[in-house]
């Protein structure tokens, strides 16, 4: 399987970017993972033709073709950053490659309680109409005091956390599995909720 892990900050010193390449490493025996920035990304802006930047649609063509993405975020006032919700913004407002995705979510923070708000919050995001991902449900993986939890080399250095993390890993590998069995035979419904418009859905529920 070939997934993209996707960095959700534009911070040079995130830890969530060495969780993301720990996990690259860790577990290129049962999958690729291709690590992306979103420092490059323009702040989404609402073009009035949705065409999306050409750094916005080389992301959303490597997550087309992904068999699933993987989230990395901080917590940054009990929510993702700013960088993250504006790619996402892009995202949605144009080519909508997320809908239908298998996502598996982590986080790592500074403080004890790892990004658990910030989670939450992203899941509510990627539920809306124009994102529609496939969330992998009841598991989180929070990495909290992570300043201190890597080695030079970007080891994650705590056993318990690594053990937690290989759970969480092979629990997205069979969700992966099984989201993309099932929406082959929902190929339809995906390209009709990448039509999707709140003014047309205004105007069918006037009708």
């Amino acid at each position: 399987m070939k997934f993209i892990g996707i960095v959700g900050t534009n911070s040079d010193r995130s830890t969530n970017r060495k969780l993301l390449h720990f996990m690259r490493t860790h577990f290129a025996d049962k999958a690729e993972i291709e690590v992306c920035e979103i420092k490059s990304l323009p702040a989404f802006n609402e073009p009035k033709d949705k065409t999306p930047p050409s750094s916005v649609k080389a992301l959303s063509d490597k997550i087309e073709a992904a068999d699933g993405v993987i989230f990395a975020t901080p917590e940054y006032d009990h929510s993702i950053t700013a960088a993250l919700k504006s790619a996402i913004e892009w995202l949605s407002y144009t080519t909508r490659p997320l809908i239908n995705k298998s996502v598996m979510i982590v986080g790592a923070s500074h403080g004890l309680l790892g990004s658990s708000r910030a989670q939450a919050h992203l899941r509510q995001i990627l539920d809306a109409p124009e994102l529609k991902a496939r969330i992998m449900p009841s598991s989180e993986f929070l990495l909290g005091q992570s300043l201190q939890a890597f080695d030079d080399k970007d080891n994650l250095i705590y056993p318990d956390k690594v053990k937690e993390l290989e759970e969480c890993f092979d629990e997205f590998l069979l969700f992966v599995q099984l989201t993309n069995e099932l929406v082959k035979t929902e190929k339809f419904k995906t390209e009709q909720n990448k039509k999707f418009s709140w003014k047309q859905a205004a105007e069918e529920g006037v009708s």
